[in-house]
């Protein structure tokens, strides 16, 4: 490495390390609520200084900085307006009575001690048919999340479950766009990039399910009579039928026939809408009393726009139920997008400046053998989720670094596919400032640092990749 390398290396280190003090420091004195504001600040400070070493230093002008700021934006127009949905869809579900249901239905039908077992496969299971994450999460993980307290679960574990499932899922699945960018962008095959990650990917999930096994079996689980009050509280503040399940049935089917992520959320929340309307008009009318008067019409409509945009807080005559029924609304969803905007401004300036190719070359000594090849692309993908704070990005720009050096040693490109997407696509919820950390964070309520530690499949996966790589297991070079 040239003296010129190592000064670029060494300056490229700045705003990283300014962002990861910063971050820490909002941690430790903000907490969970560092996302209100403070992790914004630091992520535009740390902005700040990479733009202005690279115009100081390398004279690199305003406007590159402006456009790639414009690129980004336009990248995440989409994941914006659809987290917006997230938080409609979870306003509409829950005072139409489809996540009470959910709640309703699962404590008496799932058992206690397979709970989250249960949880992270079916969480996979819709995560595969649908191939987003997000939406998983967003649903069924929300319901799953309610029926997990009722039972006696933490928060924690059960958001690890839910996690762990609904990424297995969405990194397999042919609907996926993390699994279609980065197969198509290394030139592989869509289906022999889901055949090879499987080499990785099943013996993860195992391992995951048998800890959540454990774990289950192990929960000493909350009492009968407190669930039996549970789902009375829930029958006698909603109407609970069978018919509610129709909504979320009907979601699946429709991206199941692959309509647009933004189509079938707007779609689902308006049916919704409707079905709050018809299945639990009085709490319809209690939101919209509580904001205006007047006619039926003007009250019931006011009060699914408040369900729609707004933090709504249901009165059922228990506390914890209160907590369960809650719904964030749109309103709920803007400091995540706030954060998601930052974030995207500073992964911008630092490709941008040129500083992510140059912390690139700090991996390249590692890369002489395949197992350090391998390691170093899995230890990549996984650093730009916290350097860029997207998966979409580290997936872009770890296959960019990485892709030379793989066909020059002769490996197929479906390694660097696989190794990518067991890093760079599973890693990214790990990250309380990355777009997916924030988003299930806010998705869930409960903060990523705490749910990290039990997102299990999460944290096997590009451990498991590496181990392949010791192992050579099914990893060949082109004659």
């Amino acid at each position: 490495m040239t003296p010129k390398e190592t000064k670029r290396i060494l300056l490229a280190l700045i705003p990283l390390g300014v962002l990861i003090g910063l971050l820490s420091l909002d941690i430790a004195i903000f907490g969970a609520d560092s996302i209100l504001g403070a992790s914004q600040v630091s992520l535009l400070v740390a902005a700040g200084i990479c733009v202005w070493l690279s115009m100081w230093l390398h004279k690199t002008p305003w406007k590159t900085f402006e456009e790639a700021m414009a690129v980004n934006m336009g990248d995440i127009a989409p994941s914006i307006l659809i987290l917006l949905l997230i938080g409609a869809i979870s306003g509409t579900w829950m005072a139409s009575g489809v996540v009470p249901a959910f709640i309703y239905y699962g404590i008496q039908i799932i058992n206690p001690k397979i709970f989250l077992l249960t949880a992270c496969v079916l969480c996979a299971l819709v995560s595969v048919m649908t191939g987003s994450s997000w939406t998983t999460i967003a649903t069924v993980g929300v319901a799953l999340l309610g029926i997990g307290r009722a039972q006696g679960f933490s928060d924690a574990m059960t958001a690890g479950a839910i996690i762990s499932g609904a990424y297995f899922g969405d990194k397999i699945s042919p609907l996926s766009d993390t699994t279609v960018l980065a197969s198509s962008i290394n030139r592989v095959a869509l289906f022999s990039h889901i055949r090879y990650m499987l080499y990785t990917t099943v013996p993860s999930f195992l391992l995951t399910l048998a800890v959540f096994t454990v774990l289950g079996l192990a929960h000493s689980g909350m009492g009968e009579a407190q669930m039996d009050l549970y789902t009375q509280v829930l029958a006698a503040r909603f109407h609970i039928t069978p018919w509610l399940l129709l909504i979320p049935a009907m979601t699946v089917f429709m991206i199941w026939r692959r309509l647009p992520a933004i189509m079938v959320l707007a779609l689902s929340t308006l049916i919704a809408a409707i079905a709050a309307i018809i299945l639990q008009p009085e709490i319809i009318r209690s939101v919209g009393e509580a904001v205006t008067g007047g006619s039926n019409a003007r009250i019931y409509f006011t009060g699914v726009v408040e369900t729609v945009y707004n933090s709504i807080s249901l009165e059922t005559g228990n506390a914890d139920v209160n907590q369960l029924v809650a719904s964030r609304g749109m309103l709920g969803m803007l400091n995540t997008v706030y954060l998601i905007i930052c974030a995207m401004c500073f992964g911008a300036c630092m490709k941008a400046s040129g500083m992510i190719a140059d912390l690139a070359r700090l991996m390249r000594p590692f890369t002489r053998t395949r197992t350090g090849l391998v390691t170093s692309t899995v230890v990549t993908g996984t650093a730009m989720n916290g350097i860029v704070s997207d998966q979409y990005l580290a997936v872009i720009l770890t296959s960019n670094i990485y892709r030379d050096t793989y066909e020059k040693d002769g490996y197929e490109p479906r390694l660097l596919s696989r190794s990518v997407e067991d890093s760079a696509t599973v890693t990214s919820p790990l990250f309380p400032w990355s777009s997916c950390g924030m988003t299930q964070a806010t998705i869930l309520s409960v903060p990523t640092l705490v749910y990290a530690p039990f997102c299990v499949f999460n944290v096997l996966s590009p451990l498991m990749s590496i181990l392949m790589a010791i192992l050579g297991w099914k990893i060949r070079r082109k004659q």
